[in-house]
């Protein structure tokens, strides 16, 4: 039974009721025992430290468009929801609030205390996020919403850690690693961003020990030099291997280094001699392993100087560096400075300049595991969508450097390592223990924590219920899509692609959709230092989610980078408005209360042609989404919509609906029941909100339409020859509309049509209405052969229309009007010429403006010509 639509399209009164519809009736929660072929989603899930932003809103949006779409298909559809833990992040957050609010340090609260109010920040932004996320119109199945540190997926992470200490592949040891001196951890390589900034070689003299001569080194971090343990020069150096063997005298620090040989160093590149400070730079750390040498650590973990920096200790990185390089030049040690602009790793928090040094910590051994991650992309067994994205994909893994998998956080998974406080025997177990296995005295526990993509990697199977063998896991994993940004394929895709292969023995999903980012009108990335970030709630508040949605989805290309602007908030509102008046038009013509598509012979021409196109858009748009071009599809239905159903179908029936009770005017209301409700199935996925709302209020059967059945391309509704006809119609009257707008003559002008044609079965008695409705026509004539000097003509591809000029321009009225257009054209063209015939203004002008005027004078000229014929064809 059809029901009534309000005047006008009112969001916020209908989506918060549709979507607590939709979750009441659990549309959202598939049943695993459901035989149906499965389709399964994992959510990137937020991080619990503030709210969605507009990224956050491309990414679900894009989720959803494809998981209403499978839903509507057939597919036992899962899409899990939930949040990340965001270890650096989230603490970062919690203890910038202790300390504003509280004048508070997490020491101050311990770590018990501490990690009671982070979890209760958790809370407060999960259930935000949640709230958004429904806002959105997102179809979560939020009965099996997870969290990185709930029971089960923190069970997960233990039975990993665990599995792979015991192959060999995770271990302890004293490497060199990314240091954040604000962060108070280490970074793994992903997590360092890597900014060009301006700096300097400063050239030192390093002296040679019992000799007068010394040799050169140049260095960007002069600072580190308290750490230097050799000089490196290449052996195959004709003119530094003499060198080899000797021992210099660091400068200030007064302490002897040798002169070591490594093919590291590269001929002809600088002095020749490199410092070697395996503390604190990786190349140098392999060189020390070579060869080696001490490690002399210079720094404290928040960057200030230690005791081996001597009399600089306490101060600041920077501080150093800028007092010792005054006393390099006041001993005479430094030789020059040469400005360079480098590569400086960054913090990805905090932006903070990482430090490079050596310390304890835990990493993953990464080359066995890369190896069939790789192979698994290189098969095709997992592809990105663009395929381009795998290069960025190869380019990490085939590079990759062990991971460093601790943090010296208090906020995390934390390392189950225990150490016993008698023996010092270390243990990694699964459960907590007390007491020490091999001596029986108490245990600590490690007090760092994983690194947070150490638990996300897990996320497509630890949220199914692994280690468990759940009927979850065994029916929806591998899952099939992953809808994520480029910017994360190092952090994230990487590893959960090599985290699936070895403990599922699986891939984690086939496809990786990869997406770009969401910019500002400017192309400007979002951020709150530029003002100019969104926030999709206040949008879905002013707008609507559809809305959002839309203007998200329109012109969205996978991989690329998208502009969202005011323009396209207000397309989409336009969009709603249209089909919501489209919609209460069609019911307002409505006498019947259950609808279906005519049999072929008693349908028109109009209604096999708006059948026919509606046919082949399904198949377009339903190839388009199996394409993953998403914004494909939506521009295609908007395109329909808008022109075809709205501008041309509707309007062509409209003599049909007035006809009340006639058999034609029952077809035409079936025609556009099912052309509409279909069409709104079509667009549901992209805007659930107002195709669920119309959909109920025509004619349907079923309960919802986002479990009804998405339509099918159906060779039956195939009308290429009648669509043919319509569309030779449609193009001759848009032609007509053409010439009379460039004539100014106004609709209610009506004018007697001669078409001259060979094609009777397109122009006709039965087809005359449409040029009397759609082309201001009082009359319609089809003649074989025709001329008329005293009517203008338009060509189309089978027609050519005469219009006689007399019934459609007032001559006396036109003339007078074009009279007065070539006075004031000629006057411009005067006042052109003049300028530019003064030598002074040619001269001295700019040259552009110059031009400018050229061009001016070129198009007045045009415009002249045009009038001149004009006023010559209405004295004729």
């Amino acid at each position: 039974m059809k029901k009534e639509l309000a005047k006008t399209y009112s969001p916020s009164e209908l989506e918060e009721r549709l979507y607590k519809i939709w979750n009441d009736n659990g549309y959202f929660t598939p049943d695993v025992n459901d035989n149906r072929p499965s389709f399964s989603i994992v959510i990137p899930p937020p991080n619990v430290t503030g709210q969605l932003h507009m990224g956050h809103a491309l990414d679900e949006t894009l989720q959803d468009i494809l998981v209403r779409y499978k839903r509507m298909q057939g597919f036992n559809t899962l899409w899990v929801p939930g949040t990340d833990h965001a270890g650096i992040a989230t603490q970062i957050k919690v203890e910038e609030r202790l300390r504003v609010d509280e004048k508070l340090t997490r020491y101050d609260l311990g770590r018990e205390k501490f990690l009671e109010r982070v979890w209760a920040w958790k809370d407060t932004y999960e259930n935000r996020i949640t709230g958004q996320l429904k806002k959105l119109g997102a179809s979560c199945d939020w009965s099996r919403q997870r969290f990185t540190m709930d029971e089960g997926c923190s069970k997960a992470v233990r039975e990993v850690f665990v599995n792979l200490y015991n192959k060999g592949l995770i271990y302890r040891g004293n490497r060199i690693i990314n240091w954040c001196p604000r962060c108070l951890t280490a970074l793994s390589d992903a997590e360092v961003e890597y900014k060009d900034q301006p700096g300097y070689f400063w050239h030192i003299k390093y002296p040679i020990k019992g000799e007068d001569g010394y040799v050169e080194v140049a260095t960007t971090r002069p600072e580190t030099m308290f750490g230097d343990t050799a000089v490196a020069v290449n052996p195959e150096d004709e003119n530094m291997k003499h060198l080899i063997g000797k021992t210099l005298i660091l400068p200030v620090v007064g302490r002897e280094i040798p002169v070591i040989a490594d093919d590291y160093v590269e001929i002809g590149f600088g002095t020749g001699c490199v410092k070697i400070t395996p503390a604190h730079d990786p190349n140098d750390f392999m060189v020390g392993q070579r060869h080696d040498l001490e490690q002399i650590k210079v720094m404290n973990d928040d960057a200030t100087m230690n005791s081996h920096a001597g009399k600089y200790e306490g101060m600041d990185r920077y501080e150093c560096r800028k007092a010792l390089v005054a006393d390099l030049e006041a001993e005479g040690y430094l030789v020059k400075v040469v400005p360079h602009d480098h590569n400086v790793g960054v913090c990805y928090r905090c932006g903070t300049t990482v430090e490079p040094l050596t310390s304890d910590q835990w990493f993953v051994k990464m080359k066995p595991l890369a190896e069939p991650a790789i192979e698994a992309v290189e098969n095709g067994s997992i592809k990105f969508v663009p395929e381009r994205f795998s290069k960025n994909y190869f380019n990490w893994m085939n590079n990759i450097l062990d991971w460093c998998i601790s943090r010296q956080l208090w906020w995390g998974h934390r390392i189950p390592a225990f150490y016993c406080d008698t023996c010092g025997e270390m243990t990694v177990s699964k459960e907590d223990i007390t007491v020490c296995p091999k001596c029986g005295g108490k245990v600590h526990q490690d007090s760092d924590v994983l690194d947070t993509w150490f638990s996300s990697a897990l996320w497509p199977f630890s949220t199914l219920g692994w280690p468990e063998s759940t009927a979850d896991l065994k029916k929806y994993y591998p899952t099939n899509v992953l809808v994520t940004g480029y910017d994360i394929i190092t952090f994230w895709v990487s590893r959960m692609i090599f985290s699936g292969l070895e403990h599922m023995g699986e891939k984690p999903f086939s496809t990786v959709f990869i997406h770009g980012l969401v910019r500002d009108a400017q192309g400007r990335k979002m951020s709150k230092s530029l003002g100019n970030g969104i926030d999709p709630l206040e949008i879905i508040a002013s707008y609507g989610a559809d809305a959002l949605r839309f203007a998200l989805a329109t012109g969205n290309s996978p991989g690329n980078d998208m502009r969202f602007s005011s323009e396209k908030i207000e397309a989409a509102r336009n969009f709603n408005n249209k089909i919501w008046n489209a919609a209460r038009f069609v019911l307002m013509n409505l006498t019947i209360d259950e609808a279906a598509l005519p049999s072929s012979d008693k349908l028109e021409l109009e209604d096999k042609w708006i059948i026919s196109r509606f046919n082949t858009l399904c198949r377009e748009v339903t190839t388009n989404l199996d394409n993953f071009e998403l914004g494909v599809s939506l521009s295609k239905l908007y395109d329909f919509i808008w022109d075809v159903f709205c501008d041309w179908y509707i309007e062509l029936v409209k003599p049909r609906l007035n006809d009340k009770g006639s058999e034609s005017n029952i077809v035409a209301q079936n025609v556009l029941v099912y052309v509409l409700s279909e069409t709104l199935k079509l667009l549901h996925p992209f805007m659930p909100f107002i195709t669920e709302e119309i959909w109920q209020s025509l004619p349907h059967t079923g309960e919802s339409i986002m479990i009804s059945d998405y339509p099918k391309f159906d060779s039956a509704l195939d009308f290429s020859e009648d669509e043919e006809r319509m569309a030779s119609l449609i193009a001759t009257i848009r032609a007509i509309r053409n010439l009379r707008s460039e004539m100014n003559v106004p609709p209610s002008k009506k004018a007697a049509l001669t078409i001259v044609s060979e094609r009777t079965d397109i122009y006709n008695e039965k087809t005359e209405a449409f040029f009397v409705k759609l082309a201001s026509a009082s009359s319609l004539t089809v003649l074989p052969e025709y001329h008329d000097e005293k009517s203008v003509q338009t060509v189309t591809e089978n027609a050519v229309v005469y219009i006689p000029l007399a019934e459609m321009i007032d001559f006396e009225k036109e003339l007078a009007r074009l009279e007065g257009e070539r006075k004031n054209t000629i006057g411009e063209i005067e006042r052109l010429e003049k300028k530019l015939s003064n030598a002074g203004f040619v001269a001295k002008a700019p040259a552009q403006v110059v031009e400018g005027e050229r061009a001016k004078l070129t198009k007045y000229r045009d415009t002249l010509e045009k009038i001149m014929n004009a006023i010559e064809k209405f004295k004729n």
